[in-house]
């Protein structure tokens, strides 16, 4: 349209498209791997599908999930400690840049009081891999799913699996402030503080890191 001399923006035709109910069909191609030789030498995993640590800030891993509302997507990074499964930040943005999953460490760290954890665990994706990452991880253990192998970050997949199908698949979402109201009481009233986990015992993630202060505490008092 533009080379016809059209004065038209991607957003609005956008929305056009979506009004009239039509949506792209995507293929995924497929990358040369010969493109970057040295790749997997250089990303490791450390983390080996090692899911259970005994303390928390022992494993953070992070990802990123697409959100769809009627003026386009949203782009959701999370920040989960592998130890209570608990999101201890997130980040909704309007685009997939870098700078997003930055905030989302930088918030973690200010929630955590911790420079960093023991692991840093995520895919392989150009926004953790890129230098603006590297930056704000630097002196981390930084660990990295095999390529096109979800199943390593499985537990941080599986949680904007049940966000999704618990609670916003269930609305007809408008827009980013729309979107961000849903995460928050999602995450913020009820994942994190209410909702249980077989992995904690059936617990909700704030409960059983309470459960592990308190124990702590106790060992520590009798040691004192």
């Amino acid at each position: 349209m533009r080379e016809n001399g059209d004065p038209i923006s991607e957003k609005t035709v956008g929305n056009d498209i979506r009004k009239m109910g039509i949506r792209a069909y995507y293929i995924k191609h497929s990358i040369k791997t010969t493109i970057q030789p040295d790749f997997n030498r250089k990303l490791k995993n450390i983390l080996k599908q090692q899911f259970n640590p005994k303390e928390p800030n022992a494993v953070w891993c992070s990802d990123i999930t697409y959100i769809w509302t009627y003026t386009g997507f949203v782009y959701l990074t999370s920040i989960m400690d592998l130890y209570s499964r608990k999101i201890i930040a997130w980040v909704l943005s309007d685009t997939l840049e870098a700078k997003w999953v930055v905030e989302a460490i930088e918030k973690a760290k200010r929630e955590r009081t911790v420079d960093k954890p023991k692991i840093m665990h995520s895919d392989r994706g150009i926004q953790y891999t890129c230098d603006l990452y590297k930056e704000a991880t630097m002196g981390w253990k930084l660990s990295y799913s095999k390529k096109a192998y979800p199943w390593d970050n499985a537990c941080i997949e599986s949680f904007h699996s049940i966000l999704k199908r618990e609670w916003i698949n269930r609305f007809e979402i408008v827009d980013y402030e729309h979107a961000y109201r849903l995460i928050f009481e999602y995450i913020n009233t009820f994942y994190n503080t209410v909702r249980t986990h077989s992995h904690c015992g059936y617990k909700s993630p704030q409960e059983y890191e309470n459960e592990y202060l308190n124990k702590l505490e106790m060992k520590v008092r009798k040691a004192g």
